[in-house]
């Protein structure tokens, strides 16, 4: 979040967030808080006008967050002001006075450096007079200011508008927009910042999902293209694959894409990277979309490639799960979390293009583009597989990325006197001499071998570049 807001929220000053049903406004202004509290040593008071300091410590306890540990340590104050419109009478002028008696009060017992106000239509919603309420809050923001302490204020939309009585975003120096729509049955939340007053900010619509650790916010622009590099080089795990990327491999924490019909041995090629990884004593992480781990392992034994001790070993991790499980940006998201709890080397994800049953050819293109950025920011090598259909061209693969991929091989089944052939060639691989040759590409059970292609069905032998 604090990318997209070029540093935080306006400090000092209150932000409107804004948004309709399940858009968690809520919790938004709860994290808030808690992260303030937790990581910042800011004590906050959380004004609670719909829900109960006990309803709304059962809410967030799912996310791991001790809403009654903070009270009792005093780093946190819940105050729930429950208005009931049948007792509201409007007779004669309205203020907001008792509020800021109350709310003054809570501020100076803990020394609150933060506040939340959730949600403010409920102060207002027996008030048909819409000059009184735009002069109360403007009355509420300049209080909040005047308090010097960094405000959150929860909004509902409004039918038609940005919220309920079109007047809110007016008079708050940081809108935040929050919103959930359903695509082709896919739940997805967005946020974007409408305004942010003495501030340079993102304009984009940003993916957020509530995970274990609460919200994440996935800037789709704002990775840039500063991270180092490196010179050092890995093995392919296939000692022919090798001579042909000028005898040394690949570079680390470069990007690595093997494209190829059905059956053309991707995943095969996957496992001989992540073996000789493992070997090597790396840590690697494997993202399987199609096949669970045990028929993994149970595969590539076929091939003298046995995954199974790297994985007592602690050196492999697999996370299988269909991409129809969830959305992108959760997919994205848990990777990110396992990512950084295992800290890997190597990272594989077979096959990409199962993505497209989730999304459109640019959303997965933005996804793979954050997860390709995400990865050589840390340094950390990537090999992608991606499957191609037989209708299209060899040297094309349907996901779009292949501009941002370092080193692209590709898979191919020939045919000839009627047998089929499986062949290999590099289409590119930066930085590095590479062969130009199409070779033979064979799975046995010694293992994978690369050599002369000679489709007139003479026995290939493994050959330099």
């Amino acid at each position: 979040m604090d990318e997209i807001t070029g540093g935080g929220l306006p400090k000092g000053r209150p932000t409107l967030v804004c948004g309709g049903a399940g858009c968690c406004k809520t919790l938004f202004a709860l994290e808030f808080l808690i992260n303030g509290a937790t990581q910042y040593d800011e004590p906050g008071v959380f004004v609670a006008f719909e829900e109960s300091a006990e309803e709304l410590a059962q809410n967030v306890a799912s996310l791991g967050f001790d809403l009654n540990d903070l009270i009792k340590q005093k780093n946190l104050i819940v105050d729930h002001v429950q208005i009931e419109r049948s007792e509201i009478e409007e007779t004669g002028e309205y203020d907001l006075e008792g509020l800021f008696i109350r709310l003054g009060h809570a501020i100076d017992s803990i020394g609150a450096k933060r506040v939340a106000l959730d949600t403010i239509e409920v102060l207002f919603a027996a008030l048909p007079n819409h000059t009184i309420i735009r002069a109360e809050l403007q009355r509420l923001f300049r209080w909040l200011k005047n308090k010097g302490v960094t405000a959150i204020v929860t909004a509902e939309r409004g039918n038609g508008t940005m919220t309920r009585f079109g007047l809110e975003e007016y008079v708050a120096d940081c809108v935040i927009l929050l919103d959930h729509r359903v695509t082709e049955q896919l739940s997805t939340r967005r946020l974007r910042i409408v305004k942010y007053r003495g501030s340079f900010h993102g304009t984009n619509e940003y993916p957020f999902l509530i995970g274990k650790d609460g919200i994440s916010v996935l800037p789709i622009t704002s990775l840039g293209l500063d991270h180092e590099v490196s010179r050092e080089r890995i093995s392919s795990g296939v000692k022919e694959l090798d001579d042909m990327l000028d005898g040394k491999g690949f570079y680390r924490g470069s990007s690595i894409l093997i494209t190829g019909t059905a059956g053309t041995g991707k995943s095969s090629l996957s496992a001989a990277f992540v073996d000789a990884a493992c070997r090597r004593g790396e840590r690697c992480l494997y993202f399987a979309f199609e096949e669970s781990t045990s028929q993994i392992i149970r595969n590539m034994r076929s091939i003298s490639i046995d995954l199974a001790p790297h994985i007592k070993k602690r050196l492999l991790q697999f996370h299988v799960a269909r991409p129809t499980l969830y959305g992108l940006e959760m997919h994205l998201v848990t990777m990110y979390d396992l990512i950084k709890e295992y800290k890997p080397e190597i990272v594989v994800l077979d096959p990409i293009t199962d993505f497209f049953a989730i999304g459109s050819k640019a959303e997965v293109k933005a996804a793979i583009t954050r997860i390709i950025d995400f990865l050589k920011m840390n340094q950390i090598t990537a090999l992608f597989t991606s499957y191609i259909s037989d209708e299209e061209t060899p040297d094309q693969t349907i996901v779009g990325v292949s501009s941002l991929i370092d080193s692209w091989l590709s898979l191919r089944n020939l045919e000839s006197s009627g047998e089929r052939h499986r062949g290999l060639f590099i289409l590119k691989s930066r930085g590095m001499a590479h062969s130009n040759q199409i070779r033979s590409f064979e799975l046995t059970d010694d293992g994978i071998k690369i050599g002369a292609l000679d489709l007139a069905g003479s026995r290939t032998q493994p050959t330099s570049v």
